[in-house]
């Protein structure tokens, strides 16, 4: 990454960003509804969106709270899902390379939202502006609906009837996509999907997505090896 040319104009950068924070933040109506039907009060719902901030592990508590789990086992569901943050900040801090004193807040915004975003620029600059405008957007639209939803959970019923839930996967799956380019990408991603949805049901909430990482390392190691065995079939033949 290099600062300077090859940016993006800032008016495209907005617009993204803006495009992410408005389409996922709308899942917050959601949430709201689902953690006030799993018997959280509206305090601690809204503490939730305010200060956990990141979707799947919010919705990985209160649905196991819903499903009858303890509090013990649902906090756990929700820690093991947002492991993936650490990692995803682990990128960020050389993408963004942040003041040391800005860094402690921006961390509250490593999401997949932000985190997609930033990635899918050509510059630093259209990096931390990317990250800026979809985590502000994201993080007020959130706390907001999240309030309503919890507030108008009775007159809003059935979230799975209007699809919110289904908001935030599909706007990061649309921005992943355009990003797998190659074939080892593409082979990755497609064994990572298998991996997390094929032990979604025997592994607790937050598990399977931890396993699905190890896609990666797994194909590296299968074209390592397909190469080497390719060289050494060259060799024999010489």
């Amino acid at each position: 990454m290099r600062d300077g040319g090859g940016e993006k104009p800032d008016g495209a950068v907005v617009r993204d960003a803006l495009g992410v924070g408005v389409a996922v933040g709308l899942s917050g109506f959601a949430f709201g509804v689902t953690s006030a039907g799993s018997g959280l009060t509206l305090l601690q719902t809204c503490a939730l969106s305010l200060l956990v901030f990141t979707g799947a592990s919010q919705f990985a508590l209160v649905g196991a709270l819903a499903a009858g789990g303890g509090p013990f086992t649902a906090a756990a569901g929700a820690f093991f899902l947002g492991v993936r943050n650490a990692f995803y900040g682990l990128r960020l801090s050389q993408l963004l390379a942040l003041p040391r004193a800005v860094r402690p807040f921006a961390a509250q915004w490593v999401i997949d939202e932000t985190t997609a975003v930033s990635l899918a620029q050509p510059g630093r600059r259209s990096a931390r502006l990317g990250f800026v405008v979809t985590g502000l957007s994201l993080y007020v639209l959130w706390n907001l609906t999240t309030l309503l939803g919890a507030l108008g959970a009775e007159a809003i019923g059935d979230t799975a009837a209007w699809g919110l839930d289904a908001a935030g996967p599909a706007v990061f799956l649309a921005l992943l996509a355009p990003m797998l380019r190659s074939g080892t990408e593409r082979m990755v991603a497609g064994l990572a999907v298998l991996l997390g949805l094929g032990l979604l049901p025997v592994l607790p909430a937050g598990v399977p997505v931890l396993v699905a990482a190890l896609a990666a390392p797994v194909v590296l190691w299968a074209r390592g090896r397909r190469r080497a065995s390719r060289g050494d079939a060259g060799e024999g033949e010489l």
